[in-house]
């Protein structure tokens, strides 16, 4: 199968930051109430995507672009998305498919360069009235990693995803190894402690403080492990973290949602029981489900009409596992990551997007039917938003060193899953969408 993600401040920064104008709407936080989002004591429902790439935008460094952060917020703002979700920490990896610059080596002394390039992301979310969702660390290899804070901890032992010496799912079975790797976790926690009480440079305000994030989640796609096995075997070190990690969170910051960050069923050795216990802590706010029809084997790309059939089945059964789930927590439910290939399966913009647009009826559908009905789902973020960003190669990889960031992270095809500026008839859903739920 194969996988989806396949502090100090120098004391004149403070001085500046104090001046800096502070965001136009500050308002309440989004907080949970039963099996509902609220914000300000309305319902906070959410169209959502997703932008790993927005802090590297906003750094002053080669790799940003803040002319084109505005630029991208603004065309989300004027397809009334309302929420972001957005890559927080990256680990400076052996691992061949992970991105450069990052946020953090193996010292304490993190990047500021990136952080202050978050500091930027969040102003500008912030004047738009956009929602942040950060998460913290990453299962797989892209951005470093669970795999990276081994690496680091355990005298330099790694494999690296995909490698045909160590097929699957020997990754990602590795991998979670982390949750019960004592000095691993500890070197986590010193990032995470530096995030969450961050003082933002832009608007002087802690991050703590500002309703502009909407909710921290532990990891990006957090698995017990890949194989069944270490799926049991780990599962007791992974339930731990995970409520342990959520406290710890909401002891340093107690205004913010926490999530998992999880995709589910599917990323929990395909066990609803697995997904209960990762959801029970009351330190996890909402649950979260991730649907990849194409990386599950539902979806042929070269057959995307014989196969939709078993797409649209398949989804709406996953999504029905995952609020029973929901219901039985009585907790909130988000579908925070859904993506589906072009026609054909091209990477290019400008390719027709047939049964892309279908499936994103489908899950925006599945939203607005549970809204309507006081279901538990909340929202969706489709995966993810390219705007104006290109490959820089024909072939569609990703090099260290490219800025032309698109939805896709550095690990996969670059288009793959991309909505761009140019995919209208995709925006004329998510637009609609997001239209529908303001009035539901």
């Amino acid at each position: 199968m194969l996988s989806r993600r396949n502090l100090l401040i120098a004391s004149t920064a403070l001085l500046g930051a104090a001046a800096a104008p502070a965001p136009k709407r500050a308002g309440p936080f989004v907080k949970r109430e039963g099996m509902t989002l609220r914000k300000g004591g309305a319902p906070y429902r959410i169209a959502g995507t997703n932008a790993w790439y927005a802090a590297y935008l906003g750094s002053d460094a080669p790799t940003g672009n803040r002319d084109r952060l505005k630029r991208e917020f603004d065309r989300l703002s004027d397809l009334n998305i309302n929420n972001v979700r957005i890559l927080g920490s990256s680990e400076f990896s052996p691992l061949k498919n992970s991105v450069r610059p990052t946020f953090r080596n193996r010292t304490n002394r993190f990047n500021e360069k990136l952080l202050r390039g978050l500091d930027h992301a969040l102003a500008e979310m912030g004047k738009r009235g956009l929602t942040a969702v950060i998460y913290l660390a990453n299962f797989w290899e892209w951005s470093g990693g669970m795999m990276t804070y081994l690496y680091w901890t355990n005298g330099g032992h790694y494999l690296d995803m995909n490698d045909p010496a160590h097929p699957w799912p020997q990754f990602p079975d590795m991998s979670s190894e982390f949750y019960g790797h004592a000095a691993a976790v500890r070197m986590f926690d010193d990032y995470v402690r530096a995030v969450v009480l961050r003082r933002n440079t832009v608007t002087g305000r802690r991050y703590r403080d500002d309703p502009t994030i909407m909710a921290w989640q532990l990891a990006n796609e957090p698995r017990p492990g890949g194989s069944d096995a270490a799926g049991q075997r780990h599962m007791k070190a992974y339930l731990a973290w995970i409520d342990r990690t959520a406290r710890l969170i909401k002891s340093l910051d107690p205004n913010h949602m926490v999530a998992t960050g999880s995709e589910g069923t599917m990323g929990c050795i395909d066990s609803d029981q697995c997904v209960a216990d990762a959801h029970r802590s009351p330190a996890i706010d909402y649950m979260n489900a991730h649907i990849w029809p194409q990386n599950w084997s539902w979806a042929d790309p070269k057959d995307l009409a014989g196969t939709w059939p078993t797409v649209e089945k398949n989804t709406r059964d996953y999504i029905a596992r995952q609020v029973a789930i929901a219901r039985k927590l009585g907790k909130p439910l988000v579908i925070e990551e859904f993506g589906m290939p072009r026609d054909g399966g091209s990477f290019e913009p400008g390719t027709p997007t047939t049964f892309k647009d279908k499936f994103y009826e489908l899950i925006t559908g599945a939203v607005l039917d549970s809204v309507r009905s006081d279901g538990p789902i909340q929202g969706c973020n489709f995966w993810g938003w390219g705007g104006e960003g290109r490959s820089q190669h024909p072939d569609h990889h990703f090099v260290r060193g490219d800025t032309g960031y698109v939805g896709d992270p550095p690990h996969e095809p670059q288009g793959w899953y991309s909505v761009f500026d140019g995919d209208a008839s995709t925006q004329a859903i998510i637009r609609a969408y997001a239209s529908a739920l303001k009035a539901a």
